[in-house]
């Protein structure tokens, strides 16, 4: 037995298709306003459906007092990192969204699809500080895809020497973990305090399993790693001469180096690997620009916030404007993402990396100059559209 339900149907046409699809399109955006549609799929599935890469803290584990390690899973379209990058992170303080920057820690393509960063607070750091202490697992993250060339690269090297302090260790904690191929690997890592070794713990345990042979250095009580050549100072007692490189270390000059610490010791361990003529085999992670000129200082008004700050010539304009209580776009600090840069509309600012300095003026028909305020110091009196 058969029913007639009417008339034969024909299939819609492809054009009448889109036709239809974009009046519903059209509807939809019309009940939406002042939101678009993809904003509310956003909500419904922020890891899926929004163009921005997004990721969700998943777990929040305490490392030190003052540093803890975030797991957290990305959305669509992350794409695998090489051991030892970075990636930026996105996240909403108090109402207002920070960009910053931390190395990859997790090993690439784990089986549970979580990536890791290691966070280490600093002083002050209004960051830093909710990471390690107050964020929330559930939390919902802005991020970028990795990127950095503070890597092993195509080959891994027969003789390894790995150089950090404080958070230094952390990107080398993501080699560590995805190399297993590094078979001769001295680390050497300085701390304050054997409570403060950041991964501690997993350090030691590949020491005393043969892995890696780990040199700690406890600040507080043996004082910091001496990069010097032996007797630079001429007057060097027993307990100097041990702390040397060259005492900790005798064959580092066979080992291909990676360094990653305060800019005090990358600038001391830099002089020293070029003294002997081995600078090509040193690599280097800094969390700062090297400052290789300043600016003269000034006032610089930020137009927006209404506010006069009398900045000094050695500092970014980005700590600057931090400092006074400006919201200012950041991401790395250190001039290689370009998620700080500013309009300036007038004045002239000095590059501390370069000392080359830009100058906007407003007589120039009102057009704005971009420019990185993480790498940029006042050069002058200048205005800054923030």
């Amino acid at each position: 037995m058969s029913f007639l339900l009417g008339p034969p149907q024909t299939a819609p046409r492809p054009r009448a298709l889109r036709r239809l699809g974009a009046r519903a399109l059209k509807v939809a955006e019309f009940l939406t306003t002042p939101l678009l549609p993809a904003d509310y799929g956003s909500l419904i599935a922020p890891l899926h459906l929004s163009a921005d890469l997004r990721g969700r803290l998943v777990e929040r584990r305490r490392e030190t007092a003052d540093a803890a390690t975030l797991l957290i899973r990305p959305g669509r379209g992350w794409r695998p990192h090489v051991p030892g990058q970075y990636i930026r992170i996105g996240v909403d303080v108090d109402g207002v969204r920070h960009w910053r920057a931390y190395s990859l820690t997790s090993r690439v393509g784990a089986d549970d699809g979580l990536v890791a960063v290691t966070v280490k607070k600093i002083p002050d750091g209004v960051v830093s500080r909710h990471l390690v202490d107050e964020i929330e697992p559930g939390t919902l993250l802005m991020l970028d895809q990795a990127a950095g060339d503070f890597v092993l690269g195509p080959r891994a090297p027969r003789r390894a020497l790995f150089l950090t302090a404080g958070s230094g260790i952390t990107p080398v904690m993501g080699m560590l973990r995805n190399h297993p191929e590094l078979t001769d690997v001295v680390v050497v890592h300085s701390a304050p305090t054997a409570d403060d070794v950041v991964m501690g713990a997993e350090l030691r345990a590949l020491h005393d399993s043969g892995r890696i042979r780990l040199v700690e250095r406890h600040t507080r009580v043996e004082g910091i790693l001496d990069l010097r050549p032996d007797g630079a100072s001429g007057d060097e007692s027993d307990a100097d001469a041990a702390r040397t490189l060259d005492a900790l270390v005798p064959d580092w000059r066979l080992r291909e180096t990676w360094a990653c610490g305060p800019t005090a010791m990358l600038d001391a361990a830099q002089e020293r690997w070029d003294a002997a003529g081995l600078g090509v085999r040193l690599h280097t992670e800094r969390f700062r620009p090297v400052v290789a000129a300043t600016g003269d200082g000034g006032v610089v008004t930020f137009t927006r916030s209404g506010l006069d700050v009398d900045a000094d010539g050695g500092a970014p304009i980005l700590d600057s404007g931090e400092d006074a209580g400006v919201l200012m776009p950041s991401g790395c600090r250190m001039g290689i993402c370009f998620g700080c840069v500013a309009p300036l509309r007038e004045g002239s600012v000095r590059d501390l990396r370069t000392g080359e300095v830009t100058t906007a003026s407003a007589g120039n028909g009102g057009g704005a100059v971009p420019i990185q305020t993480c790498v940029s110091a006042p050069a002058g009196a200048c205005s800054i559209d923030l």
